[in-house]
Formats: structure tokens, sequence, C-alpha cells
């Protein structure tokens, strides 16, 4: 008899509640297998699934991939070795299901028939968990998309058999007692882009339950606790609960507020009690939701409760008493209010961040959370993925909802609500379109940019006319090291930390940081100088570091200062609060923390560049300083071009002709010259649809222009300076000079 033996692996998110294992073509040889076969897989109990073929990268890796479901049906974990052979499947007459205890159900009337339906060609063994998906329809509601769990009490005949049209499928409405294993929990399955973290989880939680033995021989006491932060709604809860779902321990919850109480010494009880419960119970598993409620820093509380409370947590966490098989994990969005003696190995060993996910992570959670809708062709989950830049898995919950919710609106004129049945065929029609999850990507934000409203600028490189040379320093800074890091590490250098474009009021600076926000797809949070600035001391460097915090957790970020110089003025000249002497040292201290903020870019405006403090332009911080200046006469038709794309202008009007002579005209001056000429023409006849010259140059002699010899002087005096000293600034003589040649 043909076997092998191999390591068993998560599913694909699709593939869960199917009834699949996933072979890679050279196993598939090896056993004589085709896809579509039945095979037996055996851990501690054996179970039936259908082949089909793994994906290329698992190929040659001697793994099975089967889910949640056929896990427990098999009895075996991630990681541990199943057997699997062909199975010889017969024909099923019979097949009796039956809910498991926990879980009372009524059945409606094609509910047979439903589930046949679904379960049509699958292979079941007797005693096996079969997962049916919920639906819209369905005899039993769940949360859609969850499967809910049936036991296949008793088949006919005995053995791995196939569920075909000639089954007779009955249901039974009590539950079945004597069955532990019931599916129902969240599975792996259920999480998704959090490979590497729980893959952590499970060598501190699994390992120790499993095989203590394995530790006995090491020499080391197993791990005592596991510490889950990160921002809300990236997954901290669920991957608990999948832990002990999936290990099969006992499983406690703590949620932090609970087990506080008026009466003396009582809260301590609670816990006392919630540890003696789970060391009789063990193996068994603590969950404390929301820790830095009942464990906050103790020197910072009044209440003589949380002091109490965090003292007693300590010593239950390693008290004299051993506790056991008894693993604490905890989650908490705010790590550095916890009590730091909690932090300390012994108590939780482990500090595993769940961050926000990337790409890759984003694109499994937009599987697993659109498992159960019926999406047309047109939506691609991947490119979706690309656009949600800084959302949690949470955040990608409620797109999907909030998509659903648009399709139903569309089908909503179509269904009469005093009904009490809506037709089926109804039903079937519906379905998710891309359009409707364009609408919910409008209205749902990422929920860790909240505070710092991102908000993606819809500006491109094409809104951005002339200054060629600006735009290619500012696409070489900023654009390659965030879409092709590994130029730089292939040439072993560092990308430029940040760049500053200067130059006169109006021509464009700030659309130019939008325009780079929006060409990298990163997140980008604007801070306009002032606003950081507060009355109370220490405020100011506070919204700084929150800031560069926040433009971490859900990088890449660009951060852009506009008008730089009100934030960061050179130190030493004034008297009085020093506000803005600490907000430069902490702006140089964030900047000179860079190397561990990867893929942030800091993008700082500014039309004053001499007052900004020096030591913020030199190199590892502000490294590119890039001059925009005023456009040339290509620049300039292009700018009208830009800002008279939607005007319907008259023959006679030739854009080359306005830009020969607007010399001394900058972005925004053009803007308003386009502007102005259009209200000239509706002055003339408010019925006017077109533009003509005269209205242009009627224009032209209101609008001033922006740019005039001194001020062109004292740009050129400064970009001589910052090219001549390098990128260090000017020296202070030089910047004196240039002061006095300014006003």
């Amino acid at each position: 008899m043909n076997e092998v033996q191999l390591e068993v692996a998560k599913a694909y998110p699709n593939d869960s509640g199917r009834g699949i294992a996933r072979l890679d073509p050279d196993t598939l040889l090896h056993l004589k297998l085709s896809p579509g076969d039945i095979i037996e897989i055996e851990g501690a109990d054996t179970t039936a699934a259908k082949v089909w073929r793994a994906d290329r990268q698992d190929w040659n890796t001697d793994t099975v991939r089967i889910d949640g479901f056929t896990r427990q049906n098999a009895d075996v974990g991630i990681g541990e070795r199943v057997t699997i052979r062909k199975a010889e499947a017969t024909k099923a007459d019979k097949l009796t299901l039956a809910p498991p205890e926990e879980a009372s159900v009524q059945f409606g009337s094609d509910a047979a028939g439903m589930v046949k339906r679904q379960i049509l060609k699958r292979p079941v063994v007797g005693r096996d968990i079969v997962p049916v998906m919920s639906s819209t329809n369905h005899p039993f509601m769940r949360s859609p998309g969850q499967a809910i769990p049936l036991i296949a009490v008793e088949t006919e005949p005995e053995g791995v058999v196939l569920i075909t049209e000639d089954t007779d499928v009955e249901l039974r409405e009590e539950p079945i007692s004597g069955f532990e294993k019931t599916g129902g929990g969240i599975t792996y399955e259920d999480i998704g882009g959090l490979q590497s973290e729980i893959q952590r989880v499970r060598e501190m939680v699994e390992l120790p339950m499993k095989h203590p033995q394995i530790f006995k021989k090491l020499g080391i006491e197993p791990p005592q606790g596991v510490l889950l932060h990160g921002p809300p709604g990236t997954g901290k809860t669920l991957l608990a609960k999948a832990v002990a779902n999936e290990t099969s321990a006992s499983f406690f919850s703590i949620a932090g507020p609970e087990i506080i109480s008026k009466y003396y010494g009582e809260s301590e009880q609670q816990l006392r009690e919630i540890f003696e419960d789970a060391t009789e119970e063990s193996p068994s598993i603590i969950f404390i939701d929301e820790l830095d409620s009942i464990a906050p820093k103790r020197e910072d509380v009044t209440g003589e409760v949380e002091r109490r409370v965090v003292a007693q947590l300590l010593t239950m966490m390693d008290g004299l008493e051993s506790r056991g098989q008894v693993i604490v994990i905890a989650a908490t969005n705010r790590v550095d209010s916890v009590d730091p003696a909690l932090r300390r190995p012994g108590r939780f060993d482990r500090e595993i961040e769940i961050g926000v996910p990337d790409e890759v992570g984003r694109e499994e959670i937009l599987q697993i959370h659109t498992r159960g809708m019926p999406l047309s062709d047109d939506v691609d989950l991947g490119h979706l993925a690309d656009e949600t830049h800084g959302f949690v898995g949470a955040d990608i919950e409620s797109l999907t909802k909030e998509a659903a919710m648009k399709a139903l609106r569309r089908y909503l004129p179509e269904i009469d609500l005093d009904e009490e049945d809506i037709p089926p065929s109804l039903i079937d029609r519906m379905i998710v379109k891309r359009q409707d999850f364009r609408g919910a990507l409008n209205e749902v934000e990422p929920s860790a940019m909240r505070e710092v409203l991102v908000e993606l600028p819809k500006i491109s490189w094409d809104d951005v006319g002339g200054l060629h040379s600006a735009k290619e320093q500012v696409q070489e800074s900023v654009e390659w090291p965030l879409s092709n890091p590994e130029r730089f590490d292939r040439l072993g250098v560092d990308p430029p930390a940040g760049v500053l474009l200067y130059g006169p009021p109006g021509t464009g600076k700030t659309l130019m940081a939008k325009a780079v926000a929006n060409e990298t797809n990163a997140n980008f949070i604007s801070v306009r100088g002032p606003q950081l600035l507060s009355k109370w001391v220490g405020e100011s460097e506070k919204a700084i570091r929150q800031t560069f915090r926040k433009a971490r957790q859900v990088s890449p970020t660009v951060i852009f200062f506009d008008e730089l110089d009100a934030l960061a003025p050179g130190r030493g000249g004034e008297t009085g609060s020093n506000v803005s002497e600490r907000v430069v040292n902490q702006l140089l201290t964030e900047l000179d923390g860079l190397e561990e903020m990867e893929n942030v870019m800091v993008i700082g405006a500014t039309n004053r560049p001499d007052m900004i403090d020096p030591a913020l332009l030199r190199s590892g911080r502000f490294d590119r300083l890039v001059m925009i200046g005023e456009p040339d006469v290509d620049g300039r038709e292009r700018i009208l071009e830009i800002h008279t794309e939607n005007t319907p202008l008259a023959a006679d009007v030739t854009l080359r002709e306005i830009a020969e002579i607007t010399d001394g005209y900058v972005g925004s001056d053009l803007e308003s010259i386009a502007r102005e000429a259009a209200i000239e023409a509706l002055r003339e006849d408010e019925e006017a649809d077109i533009v003509e010259m005269r209205h242009f140059r009627q224009a032209m002699e209101n609008v001033r222009p922006t740019i005039t010899d001194d001020i062109l002087d004292y740009y050129e005096q400064i970009e001589e300076e910052f090219q001549g000293g390098g990128s260090g600034g000017p020296g202070p003589t030089g910047r004196r000079d240039s002061r006095i040649g300014f006003q």
C-alpha cells in the first residue's frame, strides 16, 4: 500500500470548510493520485479529504494543507505529521447529521436539501465534523462566512463514503453529546497576514502544552506568558482565541474591568480564583484583554484598588506556587502604560507586536472576509489590497461589510419588505461588484490613522506643470527609496532621510509633496507648522513624537511639514518661552532617529529657508535641498494647459503666447489668470460659454506677478549659499547678508 508522511500546514483562506487537502505534484505522482481523488488522512484519528494541487510556493516542501475542521477530524495540529494514502470511497446510501452539544439548531423546511447541495461529492467518515456554510436564506443563521459544524453521526455503509445525488441526508435536531471536538471556534485559517506572529505564539503556547518533555530535556522552564501589543483592530484577541481553540486547552478569559470590584480585597480574590481554576483544569490558557486597564503603572495610579490588583497579578504570574501548565496571554494597545514589573521575563516572556498588515497580509484578510461572498469577476482582491494602505484587519472587515451593504442597496428596490420570503431567484442573482468596493473605500478610513487624518491626495505628476529638474530630484529622493529600496541596498547606501523644498510662494511646493505621496502609494500625513504649537509645556514636542510614531506604525508614510520655518526657526535669537527651541530639538532627534524609521520619508516646504535652524539642514536630516523656482516658458505653458483643461477656449487663444509674456508669474498666478479670464468672460456676458484671448489679456493686467527682481536675487543668493556650503546650510555671515538682501 502506497503511503507518505507529511507535515500539516494551514489551509489557504479560500479553502476553509471545503474538505480539501492540497498536495504538491510529486506527492500526487508518488501516490498515483489525480486532482479530485479521495485520500485518507491518518493522525491520531482518521478522516478523508479530496485532493487538490498545491500552489507553486508549496512544491517540494513535504506538507499537506488542510483546514481546521479536517485537522480536528484527524486530531492533529499544525506542524505535526500525518500519514496519507489513497482511499477507496464507496457511495453513501445514507448520512445522518446532528449539531454538536452546545449548539441548539432549528432546521428550516428544505434544510436537508440545502446541506446536501453543499456537501455533494464530499468524502465523509463517521464521527467527522462536516462544516456547512451559512448563507442568506439559511435555516440557521450564524455570522455569514463562518461554517456551522455538524457531526456525521452515522454513515451507511461505514468507512470512507462519498456524498452523491442518491445519498439520503437526514438532519437530527437534538445535539449529540460525547463529541468533545467541535469546530465551532476560530481557527488559524480565520487569521490573515500574521504568519510569523502565529508561528511565534505557537512556539510559546503549543509546544509546552503538547511536548513538555522537550523543555525538560533542555533543562529550562517553559515560557509563562505572551504579551500581544499593537494598534487596535489588528487581531490580538482573535489570535488568542484561535490559539486556545487549536491547542484544545481550557480557555479562561479576563476582560480587564470586569474583575474590579468596590469591596476591599474582592478584585484580588477574583483574580486568584481564575488562576486556581486554570491550574485545576490545566493545560489551560488565561487570556487577559485590555491589560492596561487592570495593570497600569503603579506610580501613575491614584486608586488603591488598581495597585493591589497589579500586585496580585505579579504574584500570581510568578509567585511561590508553581502554575503547572498555565500560560497567560495578554493583549493591549497601550503597551507603554502597562506596569513595567509585568514586562520582565518570567512573567511575560515574549512581547509580540501585531502590527498593521502589509500588502500580502491584506490580500489574505480580504480573502478571508469575502469567503462567503458572491463576488463578480471584476473584483480584484490583489488590487484592493494594494489600495488599502494602513488598513488593519478590522478595517478590512468593515470594508467588505460596507461593500456588501452597497450591493444590497442596489437590489433593495426589487425587494418587497412586507413579504415573508424573498424569492430565491433574486437571492441567487445578488452579486458584489467592483463598484461596491470602490464606494466602500470612500467611506471606510483606516482606523490607525483616524487621529492624524491621512488623505491620499488625488494629485499625480501630470498635475504638476514645469519644474522638470525639481521633479526629478524629488523622485530620486522620495519615490525610489519607497518603491525600489533594492537599488540602494545594491549599492550599499542609505536613501536620503528628508527633502526640503524651498522657493518663492506659489511655485507648487505643497502640490509637489502631494503628488509624491500619491505616486508612491504611501500614506500622507500633512503637518501644518503652527498647528503643533501649544501653550502647555511639553505638548508641542509630544505632538511631534506622536506624529512620527503614527507614521512608523502605518509605513510607508510621507510626513509633510508645510511652512517649516514656523515650526523650526533658528535657535538662540529669541527670548521667551523657548517653545520653538524645544520643538526644533525634538524634530532633530526624531529625524536623526530615522535609522529605525523604515519607509518614513520627511518632506519640508518653506519660502524662508534662511530662517530655518541650520542644524536641520545638514545631511542625515534634510539631505536634499530642492529649489523650486519660477517656471520657464514651457513650464508656464504646461501649467496653463492644466488649469484650462476643462475651460472651453476660443480659437484665437494660444497658450504659448500667454506663456511667453508671463515672465515672473508662478503656478498660482497662472491659475489666477485662468480663473480671472473666465470671470471676465462671464462679466461681459452671463451666458458666455467660451473664453477668448482678450479676456486673458484683461486678466493679465489684473493679476500681478509674484516674482520681482528682489525676490529673484534673494533666492538665487540662497541657492548659491546652499550649493556652495554643501548642504550644511549657509554660514552665519552668509545668513546675515541674505537677510539684509531680502529686506
